[in-house]
This record gives structure tokens, C-alpha cells and sequence, in this order.
């Protein structure tokens, strides 16, 4: 999941202008686009209609039996929510690009920072917390883990993770690592944008075949196509008639197709959760780069309304807490208050976007602001 924010510095004008020179949109004030926050809040709810009815597992715990069961006729369009991932990836690529232009290195990299690390600790210190207590039948981490996720490095040294979603986080990080070192530290300028699309795209393909570790660790050749169809997007963002980042654009979104398809399609067996029919898949991960697509080109300009900004702001918290913290709440509605499947659903939904607004408004607010002063204060 992205949890980049989509006000950012020197974007160009709005789409459908005349061509203007580069270093004169790099100086215009940055729109705030309020779609591409509300389209990111529509993944998180997929991710969540995935997690609570499209699989089974520790949420059938919850439940007291599978979502097959709970969800008769919903749970296969459920299971297809997990491809939501897929377009917070792309939306991703597409801002982390537009925030990274034009900024020197340390203040990209403090931006990504305080942009991520608050809501992460809290997220961790409370799932952990709540795991802890005795009558919740989830099993939490040992203390050395949790202390080990709080460096958000809990995946790649093998350690059990507090926050189920936080592997998407640790491809974010590599993403943000990548962006930084090829793009905003040699300086960020349309060739070199298309030079690392090209080069991680063509390396990643390469790394697909040779099956080593830490190639794969490095290049994520399963999602790289994602977060460079959103830089892609981007550079049409600054001028649709630029045939090279079209080029970028279809040739990630083919990629993207075979992964997601290689990943989650199977033919049809009872043992299997649920079955998703390959060009349902197609269709999901082709939804991504339109909707994000449709942003880029301003057919949404007119989604200008406030709230969408304040659904963007809760989508990272609500993602960080929304699947453990779930379970606990649809034992509490369904078994014990013996609330409908749907609407300890709709429910559930709802107190993780109250939570999420506690979060955001009482710890990113207040903590963001307080990293940043102290990650930029001049050292001696």
C-alpha cells in the first residue's frame, strides 16, 4: 500500500494545457488530487473485503467457520479484493514520482519518513498490545519480534510480523530506496525517469528467470511493473502526448497482467478458497492503471470535494490495523452480539475508520510534524 500523500510540490499544471517548457511548470503551486485520495481509500475497503469474507484462515476463527460459509455468494467477488494491492502500487509509483521531482535527497527521504513511520509504530504498539491480552485467542509475537517490527525490517530478517499487511510496506521501502538513489539523488528529469523504468523493468524480467534471493529481494519483479506504471502515469500527468511514457504505460500494465495472473490463478478446485477466472484478474489489475490513468489525464478534475482528502488521509492507518484488529471485532459482533454476516461486515468497516481517524488525527498529526523538526534540525 502507498501511503504517500497526493499534495506535493511542483506538479505541473492541469492536464489539456498547452505544452509549457519544464522549468516553468516546476515552479507552478501543485494541485491537490482529491480522486486519486479517494481512489486509494476504495483499495483499502477491497483489501479489507479480501481479508474479512475472501479468504480463509485466522479470519474463519472470527467468523466460526470459513467466509464461504458466511458469504455464500459474495466470498468469490471478495477474494478478488487482494488485487487492490495492485493499484495502491501503481498510485504509488505515480506519486512518489511527483514527490521526488525536483527535491533534494534528505528532504525526500524525511518526507517518506515521517510520512510512514508514525501511524507504523502506533499500528504495531496497539495490535500488539491487544494480542496480548489474555481472553483474545490470537497468538502475538515475542517481545524480540515486536521490537524487531519496529524497525519495519521484520520481513527481510525472517521475523514474525505484528501487522499481517506490513509486507507491503517492505515493498514500498524498496521501492522508495530504488527511486531515490536512481532518480532524486542524481536529480529527477524526464530521460532519467524513463532510463530507470527501462532498467528496473528490463532487470526485473531478467531477475523473474534466475530465481536468486536477493535479485528478487532487490528488483520485486512480481510488482516492479506496478510501481512503474504509476511513474509512467506520471509523466503523462505532465504531458499526455509523450509517446515514450505511453510506451511505459502499456508495457507495465501487460507485465502486470502475467504476475497477478501467475500469482492467484488456478484451475478450478474445491480445495481452493475461491476460484478467480483468469480475465477476472486482467480485469482487476486493468482497473488499476484506468482509474489511476483517468486521474493522471484530469477526467476526474472535477472530484474536487474536501472529504476525499480527509478518506485519504484515514486509508493508511485504516489499512495498518483494519485485518488483526477486524477479527477481534466480527467475534465481538457476530458470535457473541450475533449480528448478520453483513452488517458485522459494514460494521467492523466502520470502527476501523473511526480508529483510523483516531490515529491520524491524534498521532500522525501531532508525531509527523515532530520527526520532521527533528530528522531536518542541523546536526553540531
Amino acid at each position: 500500500m502507498t501511503a504517500a500523500s497526493t499534495e506535493l510540490p511542483k506538479l505541473a499544471p492541469g492536464v489539456g494545457t498547452p505544452r509549457t517548457p519544464p522549468e516553468a511548470r516546476d515552479n507552478r503551486p501543485a494541485p491537490r488530487l482529491r480522486a486519486l485520495d479517494g481512489l486509494r481509500l476504495v483499495c483499502a475497503l477491497m483489501v479489507a473485503a479480501y481479508h474479512y469474507g475472501g479468504r480463509d484462515g485466522e479470519v474463519a476463527r472470527a467468523w466460526g467457520a470459513s467466509p464461504r460459509v458466511q458469504f455464500p455468494t459474495t466470498h468469490t467477488w471478495f477474494a478478488f479484493g487482494c488485487l487492490g494491492v495492485e493499484t495502491f502500487f501503481v498510485i504509488s509509483g505515480f506519486v512518489i514520482c511527483m514527490s521526488g521531482w525536483g527535491r533534494p535527497l534528505k528532504a525526500f527521504v524525511i518526507s517518506r519518513a515521517a510520512r510512514l513511520l508514525p501511524a507504523y509504530w502506533a499500528a504495531v504498539l496497539l495490535v500488539a498490545a491487544v494480542f496480548a491480552l489474555p481472553w483474545v485467542p490470537y497468538k502475538g509475537t515475542s517481545f524480540s519480534e515486536f521490537l524487531v517490527n519496529l524497525t519495519m525490517l521484520q520481513t527481510p530478517l525472517g521475523v514474525n510480523r505484528v501487522l499481517g499487511v506490513c509486507w507491503t510496506l517492505w515493498a514500498e521501502v524498496r521501492f522508495y530506496a530504488l527511486f531515490a538513489l536512481c532518480v532524486v539523488m542524481p536529480g529527477a528529469s524526464r530521460r532519467r525517469v524513463l532510463m530507470f523504468c527501462g532498467g528496473w523493468m528490463l532487470v526485473s524480467s531478467i531477475a523473474a528467470t534466475a530465481h536468486q534471493p536477493f535479485l528478487d529481494a532487490v528488483l520485486m519483479p512480481g510488482y516492479a511493473s506496478l510501481f512503474i506504471g504509476g511513474i509512467g502515469l506520471y509523466l503523462l500527468h505532465r504531458d499526455r502526448r509523450d509517446a515514450a511514457a505511453w510506451f511505459v504505460v502499456v508495457l507495465s500494465w501487460l507485465i502486470s497482467q502475467h504476475f497477478a495472473v501467475a500469482r492467484l490463478w488456478h484451475p478450478v478446485n474445491p480445495h481452493f478458497f475461491s476460484y478467480r477466472p483468469q480475465y477476472g484478474i486482467i480485469l482487476a489489475v486493468t482497473f488499476g492503471f484506468v482509474a489511476v490513468g483517468a486521474v493522471a489525464l484530469g477526467a476526474f478534475g472535477w472530484a474536487n470535494w474536501r472529504w476525499l482528502t480527509v478518506a485519504g488521509a484515514l486509508t493508511y492507518p485504516f489499512y495498518l490495523v483494519h485485518e488483526h484488529l477486524g477479527w477481534i471485532v466480527i467475534a465481538v459482533l457476530h458470535r457473541r452480539l450475533g449480528l448478520p454476516s453483513y452488517a458485522t461486515v459494514a460494521l467492523t468497516v466502520g470502527v476501523m475508520l473511526l480508529l483510523a481517524w483516531v490515529l491520524y488525527s491524534f498521532v500522525e498529526q501531532r508525531l509527523a510534524p515532530v520527526l520532521k523538526r527533528l530528522l531536518t534540525a542541523p546536526t553540531p
